[in-house]
């Protein structure tokens, strides 16, 4: 996983990568989201890739049928957070059956929760195989650890499911050093960078002897009047009428006559098992999505109104009528911020007929609708017949719809005039910043495309407008911010949703516009990294963000509200929801940005990188403070030893640091007391356990102290079964399943001269030493899976080990002990 922050060029270096390793494994496929498609199709020819770009929005569809690429590439990695989604389990499946090495891309590798990691990770990794490692801090935690663990869990230690039942982050730490490279822009900054003393900024020196600066991101809030329309739709009773709509659309589940449904059809039955399955997290959802929109602006709530009381009409129209009930997206895949099919078919039915847009229920536009639906739409949607239906599901439509159409009534027709949030925004894109280029981001699209006709209307020109329907987003972008190239039509503003948050180089413009505030800060963060990215040419990046003028507590009460209704409802509140402004911390964070507070914007845990740069920055920055340390170090002999004096604590006892590496070829750092107890196997406390100034003077060593680097070692080959069976990896290793094979075959043909013979019993040996060959196993697979016969499988490993090709060599003089590199004394 490469997961460096926004802006510090994932994408060139997997590129980079992709190059290098063409001659090994001979080409890759790339997933993507599809708006990045055309950038990485650009990436592909202009850097002479082997590669093949796929959409993940066609994953689904293609992946199944899709030949075989040794190396899969995943750009923006944490939107297969959820292993139980179709595009996740698409994905898996062509990894696991083309045996494919994976590379993921994220600067946001995990929104909420640590399962956000696992879940990524588990696209590569088996859910019972052995990783080598275990969660230390949890099973410390645990009485007589390992033991209740197993208790509790009836999982694998060393798995990525003991991981998961860990919320400790050094736990987490240890796990992702084995997977991720992270460096973040501080981390750049601290120690790759170089310090302009006239201008007090850092910078980066190309090659060509060109500097690039790095920007400071200036917060800044644009306070709306909260007035006229604005005004009523931010009333108590309009916040009430959301939390307390029933919204039956969504739960249908809890409207089935159970009597009546006995007469179904099987892909009925089917139906009904998907109502079961949605409900309250939906509702949840749709509710949140109200307020969200209303935060974002009066057009799109009053529009999202208008859709909800009309969907309404087509449901009370089918029960009145007695026909069958469309059902529309009941599961995962409405959870997002995007329009739904139903949203687009009734946008369309009031483009085709204006009289459609009277919100109010009438037969007429109700009638319509239906037809539509069950007419060129009806493959969008599955149908129930109207009788399976209690008679409380019409009577809750109707309340939702009087009382939604109330608030119709109140506000009405929403007048763009009035509209005192997009004045502002106007000002400030004609006036304000009438000479730069403006980036404008809203979460909804009805929201953009209000704004584009809106700013059109008031004489805003070279002005662009990309959400997730536009077909090219990347070639809006590239007229925004062509980056010195000529392009036709340049843009200067460019209106936005999320779906540009992600893999976009603006660095072009120097200033974004938050239209809205998402409800989970690290959108904010994502947005600024649109255009803070290596080639920013302006100091300061200003980052507008709208809030209303009566102060930032508004809000904060308001998400506060819908986070305390949805408490009731435990499968929405921590699934992907994240309320920015509900909560201390959360609420601070508002209060922070509401108040223009320094650092608000910057990346997210900006101290967090991995341990393989963490590590590899000491050595660097070592070397460069003192060169003679690149030939002294490496001239050391292994089982060097020294010993430091240390203040001993109970977390943090006298005894010794052990650096080894194992029988497989892994390094490990240890730390036992001076009874030889383990104290921690977190490799980051470890490291940092062992710094030390140049001048620190060394002390006589402890008496035990190569008795504890034995034990360390001893410990290292009991882990790792010293080259035993523990070395094959889990049951679903390729590995351990042909040395499981070819024992069982060996074992009940004792006496064959076919099968029992020296040559049969040196394959087994070398498979406990060392692992198959890259090449060797795609055939071994390939023959394992066509259910090959003993006799032959046994004629071919003995052939490939006396060819070489059996598994990787070992260099010369090579045991089975582990190495002991060096080892440092802890002593009071």
């Amino acid at each position: 996983m490469i997961g460096d922050v926004v802006g510090l060029g994932k994408t060139v270096m997997t590129s980079a990568l992709l190059r290098m390793v063409e001659k090994t494994y001979f080409d890759a496929l790339i997933l993507c989201p599809p708006n990045l498609v055309p950038m990485w199709e650009t990436y592909v020819h202009e850097y002479g890739l082997r590669a093949k770009v796929l959409p993940l929005s066609r994953a689904v569809r293609e992946l199944p049928r899709e030949r075989r690429y040794r190396l899969v590439v995943v750009d923006e990695s944490h939107n297969l957070r959820n292993r139980d989604g179709k595009t996740y389990l698409a994905v898996k499946d062509y990894v696991e059956r083309n045996d494919s090495h994976v590379v993921l891309l994220t600067a946001t590798p995990y929104n909420k929760t640590y399962l956000d990691l696992s879940n990524q990770l588990r696209l590569f990794l088996n859910e019972d195989g052995d990783l080598g490692i275990r969660p230390e801090a949890y099973l410390r935690s645990l009485p007589n650890g390992e033991r209740t663990f197993m208790q509790l869990h009836q999982c694998g230690v060393r798995s990525i499911q003991a991981f998961e039942k860990s919320g400790d982050a050094d736990d987490w730490r240890d796990l992702m050093r084995l997977y991720l490279v992270r460096r973040t822009r501080s981390f750049i900054q601290q120690n790759y960078a170089q310090h302009d003393s006239e201008t007090d900024r850092s910078f980066l020196a190309y090659p060509d002897g060109q500097r690039y600066y790095f920007p400071k991101r200036l917060p800044k809030t644009m306070s709306f009047p909260v007035g006229g329309q604005y005004a009523r739709l931010y009333e108590e009773r309009v916040v009430s009428v959301l939390e307390h709509l029933c919204l039956p659309r969504y739960g249908l589940g809890n409207y089935i006559h159970e009597m009546k449904t006995r007469a179904l059809t099987p892909a009925q039955i089917g139906v009904l098992r998907d109502l079961s399955r949605a409900g309250v997290r939906l509702m949840g959802f749709v509710r949140t999505n109200f307020f969200k929109r209303l935060e974002s602006s009066g057009f799109a709530f009053v529009q999202s109104i208008e859709r909800h009381i009309q969907r309404n009409a087509v449901l009370l129209y089918a029960l009145e009528h007695d026909l069958d009930l469309p059902v529309g997206t009941q599961d995962a895949g409405l959870l997002s911020a995007r329009d739904t099919d139903e949203n687009l078919i009734i946008g369309q039915l009031e483009q085709d007929d204006p009289s459609f847009e009277d919100a109010e229920y009438d037969v007429r536009s109700a009638k319509a609708a239906y037809e539509a639906y069950a007419g060129p739409y009806s493959r969008r949607f599955k149908w129930l017949p109207a009788h399976l239906f209690k008679a409380t599901l019409r009577a809750d439509l109707l309340a939702d719809n009087h009382a939604l159409q109330a608030i119709l009534d109140e506000v009405g027709a929403w007048r763009p005039g009035e509209d005192g949030k997009l004045s502002m925004l106007h000002d400030l894109i004609a006036r304000v910043h009438a000479g730069d280029k403006v980036l404008v981001f809203s979460q909804f699209a009805d929201t953009i495309r209000y704004l584009e006709a809106q700013l059109r209307a008031r004489g805003v020109t070279n002005l662009g407008a990309v959400t997730g329907d536009t077909k090219d987003p990347t070639a809006l972008a590239r007229r925004f911010a062509p980056r010195g190239q000529k392009v036709d039509g340049e843009l200067r503003v460019l209106l936005a949703t999320d779906v540009l948050s992600e893999g976009q180089n603006l660095q072009d413009a120097h200033v974004v516009v938050n239209y809205d505030l998402p409800w989970a800060i690290i959108r904010l963060v994502q947005r600024a990294g649109r255009v803070d990215r290596i080639g920013q040419q302006a100091p300061t990046i200003h980052a507008y963000s709208f809030l209303p003028a009566d102060g930032v507590e508004q809000l904060i009460n308001l998400r506060a509200r819908v986070a305390t209704r949805l408490q009731a409802a435990r499968d929405v509140v921590g699934s992907d929801e994240d309320f920015f402004g509900e909560g201390s911390e959360e609420a601070a964070a508002l209060r922070d940005l509401y108040n223009e507070k320094s650092g608000i914007l910057d990346d997210q845990d900006d101290g967090e990188v991995d341990l393989a740069s963490y590590a590899y920055q000491i050595w660097k920055n070592a070397v460069e403070r003192d060169p003679r340390l690149e030939e002294l170090i490496p001239a050391l002999q292994p089982v060097t030893f020294g010993t430091r004096g240390h203040c001993p604590t109970p977390d943090a006892p006298g005894g010794a640091l052990v650096y080894l590496r194992s029988p497989q070829g892994n390094d490990t750092l240890m730390w036992l007391d001076e009874h030889g107890n383990s104290v921690t196997e977190s490799q980051l406390t470890i490291l940092k356990a062992a710094a030390c100034a140049p001048g620190t003077p060394a002390l006589p060593r402890l008496e035990q102290h190569h008795d504890l680097v034995r034990r360390a070692a001893r410990q290292v080959v009991e882990e790792e079964g010293d080259g035993g069976v523990g070395a094959l990896g889990g049951p679903s290793s390729l590995r351990r399943k042909l040395y499981e094979r070819l024992s069982h075959i060996r074992d009940v043909n004792r006496g064959s001269p076919l099968f029992d013979r020296p040559e049969l019993g040196r394959v087994l040996d070398d498979l406990l030493a060392a692992p198959l060959q890259e090449a060797t196993s795609l055939t071994l697979r390939t023959q394992l899976k066509l259910n090959v016969s003993d006799a032959t499988l046994a004629e071919l490993v003995v052939n490939l080990r006396n060819e070489g090709r059996l598994t990787v060599a070992l260099a010369r003089g090579s045991r089975k002990d582990p190495s002991i590199l060096c080892s440092m004394g802890l002593k009071a």
